[in-house]
C-alpha cells in the first residue's frame, strides 16, 4: 500500500454487478493508493454521483437494468458529470460494441477478464490526462481568457467565465437572445462557425468579426476536419480613436477624421451633423472625400479599412 495520505488520494468508482469483480478491482486499486467507491448497477452509481465526485469511473457494460451504455449516456448529458473520465469494462469482443462505448463518451476500455497491472496502468494514464486538462482549464479561467469549446452542432461543452461575459455582450449588441445556461452558441457566432466547418479543408478560413459602435468582437478557432470538439478563442476590443494618426495615415482633415469616427459608431449622417453642428449635406460631402482618400466606395468599407489600422486582425489558429 502506498504510504501517502488517503484523504488526498484520487478516487475511483467501480460499477459492476459481479461481487467478485468488485472485490478484485477494489483490492488492486486500494493497494495502489486510490480511494475506492463501489456501485452494483447504473442506477445506484447515478444516485451516489449526486453526492460524491470521483476522479474516474470504471464502468461495466453488461449489467441488469441500466447497462453501462445508458449509464454513460446519462452521465455525459449531465453538466455536473460530463467531464468525468469513464473506462468501460467489457467481455464483448465485437468492434461495434467497443466503438459504441467511445461514441457514448468513454475515454478507454478494458476487456474482461481484466488484468491487475493493465487496470492500474490505464487508470493512472487517464487520471494524469484528466489532471492536465483541469490545469489547462483552470489557467484559462483564472487568467481571464475568453475561451469556449463546442461540438460540430455549435453546442457548448465547456466555457470560461470571461467567455460567458463575452457572449452576453455580443448577444446584447447583436439583438440576439442568449443566457449563460444556454447550450448553444448565440447567433451570429454560430453561423460563422458553421461556415468555417463547411470549408474546413480550405486554407482561407476567416476570423469572426462583429463591430457595433466603437467595439469589436473577434473569434478564432481551429477547424481542421474530423474533430469532435473545437476551441474558440474570443476577444473584444474597443476602438482607440487617435484622430491625429488617422489624419497622418490617410491624409484626412480633422473634420473628416471626426466624421469617420462617428460613422464607425453607427451614427447616421443626420446624427453626425447634429453632433458636430453641421448639416447632413456637409457630412455627405465629407464622406465623398473620405471614400476617395481611402479608396473605398461605402461607409462599411471605410470603417473596416480604418479598423484594420487600429486593430489588425488576428491570424486564424492552426
Amino acid at each position: 500500500m502506498n504510504p501517502y495520505d488517503r484523504e488526498s488520494a484520487e478516487t475511483v468508482m467501480i460499477v459492476d454487478d459481479a461481487p467478485a469483480n468488485l472485490a478484485y478491482l477494489s483490492d488492486a486499486l486500494e493497494d495502489a493508493g486510490y480511494r475506492v467507491l463501489v456501485a452494483t448497477d447504473g442506477s445506484q452509481a447515478l444516485e451516489q454521483l449526486r453526492l460524491v465526485s470521483p476522479d474516474l469511473l470504471l464502468l461495466d457494460v453488461v449489467m441488469p437494468g441500466m447497462d453501462g451504455f445508458e449509464t454513460c449516456r446519462r452521465l455525459k448529458s449531465n453538466p455536473a458529470t460530463k467531464t468525468l473520465p469513464i473506462l468501460f469494462m467489457t467481455a464483448l469482443s465485437e468492434l461495434d460494441d467497443l466503438l459504441r462505448g467511445f461514441g457514448e463518451g468513454a475515454v478507454d476500455y478494458l476487456v474482461k477478464p481484466v488484468r491487475h497491472q493493465e487496470v492500474l496502468a490505464r487508470v493512472a494514464a487517464q487520471l494524469a490526462q484528466a489532471k492536465l486538462i483541469r490545469k489547462a482549464e483552470a489557467a484559462l479561467s483564472q487568467g481571464g481568457f475568453a475561451a469556449v469549446a463546442v461540438d460540430a452542432d455549435c453546442r457548448i461543452t465547456w466555457i470560461t467565465p470571461a467567455a460567458v461575459d463575452w457572449l452576453e455582450k455580443l448577444s446584447e449588441t447583436s439583438n440576439t437572445e442568449w443566457h449563460p445556461a444556454a447550450a448553444q452558441l448565440p447567433e451570429p457566432l454560430a453561423e460563422w462557425m458553421l461556415r468555417q466547418l463547411e470549408k474546413a479543408k480550405e486554407a482561407d478560413r476567416e476570423s469572426f468579426n462583429f463591430q457595433r459602435g466603437d467595439h469589436r468582437w473577434i473569434a478564432n478557432g481551429d477547424f481542421r476536419p474530423n474533430q469532435q470538439e473545437y476551441l474558440l478563442l474570443l476577444q473584444q476590443r474597443s476602438m482607440d480613436w487617435q484622430l491625429g494618426s488617422l489624419q497622418k495615415g490617410y491624409g484626412l482633415t480633422v473634420r473628416e477624421a471626426e466624421i469617420l469616427m462617428w460613422v464607425a459608431r453607427s451614427k447616421t449622417n443626420r446624427e453626425v451633423g447634429q453632433i458636430l453642428g453641421i448639416s447632413h449635406r456637409t457630412v455627405n460631402k465629407h464622406l465623398e472625400h473620405i471614400f476617395e482618400k481611402l479608396g473605398v466606395a461605402t461607409r462599411a468599407a471605410a470603417v473596416a479599412a480604418v479598423m484594420e489600422q487600429i486593430h489588425p486582425s488576428i491570424e486564424s489558429l492552426g
